[in-house]
């Protein structure tokens, strides 16, 4: 049904009124981390600084070494992307497009993965990879990655049965073997959700806290959320420099939203081109 110009009128003032209310936090925390100390705690608080104070990120940054912290994170953020697209893609092609004895029976298992929580498991994994060797590194935070997600694995699956067998039978026709199909049909036709699936991960991975806190312990290997909250704990009197630097780690998901954000949508509607 079209709705009248009046009705798009309204609606639109009242989504633009429900974004001004949820945006409002970081609008001001954005504006805030200008302000000096006094500014920042001052009541009534005022929105705009009476002076920008264009130094408080460099000063901020300067305090501990947020340029490692931030080299790690990417590291993790980008190997652990790339490892779950391409394990769960794989896996969840299998269960799409191949019939095997006790396929319902793997795929159910699989799923019911996800009633688990990451506390239970928690201990056992840290004594794995404490016997490995790899506690204090990056490996625990990435190795795991690589053999799938239950969630992501189901995301792939249910996009790849809305797909036609006609392509795979036409590839068959030409001589493509499994891996081919795999690789040059269904991947990019599966780019809406890989790129659903690489933002999800990349929101998780790079916010993460509980993981580098119980994997890490050098402060050279400490990633910008674990560097962010230890900087908390010293700075814990000082407002500016943890405004600052939450406004720099909340930067790259925002960016990276606003490009993905039409993949996303979908990636979840299932369209295929």
């Amino acid at each position: 049904m079209k709705q009248s110009k009046k009705t798009k009128v309204v609606l639109y003032i009242l989504l633009t009124a429900a974004a001004i209310y949820f945006l409002a936090p970081f609008i001001y925390m954005f504006f805030s981390s200008f302000k000096t100390e006094a500014e920042a705690i001052a009541y009534p608080p005022k929105l705009f600084p009476s002076k920008w104070n264009w130094g408080n990120y460099k000063n901020a940054w300067q305090t501990q070494p947020f340029g490692t912290y931030t080299l790690n994170s990417l590291i993790v953020t980008i190997l652990t992307t790339v490892g779950q697209i391409l394990s769960c893609s794989l896996v969840a092609y299998g269960f799409a497009r191949f019939e095997f004895k006790g396929k319902n029976v793997l795929f159910m298992i699989l799923l019911s993965t996800m009633m688990i929580p990451w506390d239970v498991t928690m201990i056992p994994q840290y004594m794995e990879f404490n016997l490995f060797g790899w506690i204090n590194t990056l490996k625990p935070l990435i190795v795991p990655a690589w053999f799938g997600s239950a969630y992501y694995i189901f995301l792939m699956r249910q996009f790849l049965m809305g797909i036609p067998k006609d392509y795979e039978e036409a590839a068959r026709i030409d001589g493509a073997n499994a891996f081919q199909i795999y690789w040059r049909i269904y991947m990019p036709i599966l780019k809406p959700t890989l790129i659903l699936v690489g933002v999800l991960n990349m929101l998780t991975v790079w916010n993460d806290y509980l993981g580098p806190l119980i994997f890490l312990q050098d402060r050279s290997k400490y990633t910008l959320a674990l560097g962010l909250a230890s900087f908390k704990g010293i700075h814990d009197s000082r407002i500016i420099p943890m405004l600052c630097i939450t406004v720099v780690m909340i930067i790259p998901p925002i960016i990276i939203f606003i490009i993905a954000q039409k993949y996303i949508v979908e990636g979840t509607s299932g369209s295929i081109k």
